[in-house]
């Protein structure tokens, strides 16, 4: 099963083996202004092996980010690093990098004397996908933060981290609220689920697999899925609340077992579910679930994806997966930048 290593799970998961076996630092974006490509909260570990996990900016600020980093495993002093685009006299303004915002940047040495900062109880409660409350002190000097679990993030209202600057005892302090990966449910394991698998796993996503046929729904077709189920018997109801599922997509390209999957999924709290297949199908489905297609047929989302001209199953699950984050993230499709219209002359 492969890893995200841009999130903060999969960040967490590759260095948790070896954080003592190197010099860490953490980098964390506590504050930005205008534009940047990452926002506060996010969040780098650098090693003195030369590893880099997660990322602070599209690739634009790493090379000087690893240059102080070192500073840090050297001095076991935290630094605070500014990077301004907008003035002239700053470097990243003068390389001509960033995106022509202000980043503010935390460093901070990461081992055992320190605690490793409690990253080891947030890797823990995330992978037993509980909601925590992650507090740093913003200080050259003051080696602090601190950990609180908070209730789990309902599967209907997904998000990975929400943060904003408090004020503890005087002090700046980066609060952040950090949630356990999204999770996604497909039932199905033909050929045409494994890029959807694989996409999901790749943007850090959490993947369980369902399908009862003996041919279908094996690890070996599916490497970056969580698990593979095969149990006709499979109680949807309490595996989406035990395992926290998010989101799920009917895609056996079987009546009766995408009926089977719906008439319980639909009696859920999932923030997605979606259905393959044209909308006549869909109506199939539902009467062989023996369910109102008038009263639940808005909760289903089919046909599936965006309209985005896909044909093949690679094509197919990327339009299929960009609507199922859009929905999880609560946010409108549309162009970040509307189509050039022509001046008329």
């Amino acid at each position: 099963m492969s890893q995200a290593h841009n999130t903060l799970h999969g960040m967490l998961e590759q260095w948790y083996p070896q954080k003592d076996s190197h010099d860490w630092v953490l980098g964390t974006i506590y504050k930005t202004q205008g534009s940047s490509y990452r926002k506060a909260g996010a969040m780098m570990m650098l090693s003195s092996s030369t590893q880099q996990l997660g990322l602070l900016s599209g690739g634009c600020l790493e090379s000087d980010i690893v240059r102080k980093a070192r500073q840090v495993m050297e001095t076991g002093k935290s630094m605070l690093v500014c990077y301004d685009a907008t003035d002239e006299d700053d470097l990243s303004y003068q390389l001509g990098i960033g995106c022509g915002g202000v980043v503010h940047i935390m460093l901070q040495a990461v081992n055992s004397n320190n605690s490793y900062l409690n990253l080891d109880k947030i890797r823990t409660a995330l992978v037993n996908k509980q909601s925590i409350i992650y507090r740093q002190f913003i200080s050259c000097e003051k080696l602090e933060s601190s950990i609180e679990l908070s209730s789990s993030s309902p599967p209907n209202s997904f998000s990975d981290t929400k943060t904003s600057l408090i004020s503890i005892d005087e002090e700046s302090v980066l609060e952040s609220h950090i949630f356990p990966r999204a999770h996604l449910l497909i039932c199905g394991g033909g050929v045409d689920a494994r890029p959807l698998a694989e996409f999901a796993s790749k943007v850090g996503w959490e993947v369980s697999i369902w399908d009862p046929r003996p041919a279908n729904a094996r690890l070996e077709h599916f490497q970056h899925a969580t698990r593979c189920l095969s149990d006709k018997a499979l109680d949807f109801k309490y595996f989406v609340e035990k395992e926290q599922v998010h989101a799920a997509v009917l895609m056996t390209h079987t009546l009766a077992l995408d009926a089977h999957a719906l008439k319980q999924l639909i009696h859920t709290n999932l923030g997605y579910i979606g259905l393959l297949g044209p909308v006549h199908r869909k109506e199939q489905v539902f009467e062989q679930a023996q369910l109102s297609f008038d009263k639940h047929h808005k909760r289903i989302n089919g046909p599936i994806g965006f309209d985005i001209g896909a044909r093949l199953p690679e094509s197919i699950a990327l339009a299929t997966l960009a609507e199922i984050h859009q929905t999880l993230y609560h946010h409108e499709s549309k162009a970040i930048l509307a189509p050039f219209q022509a001046l008329q002359v």
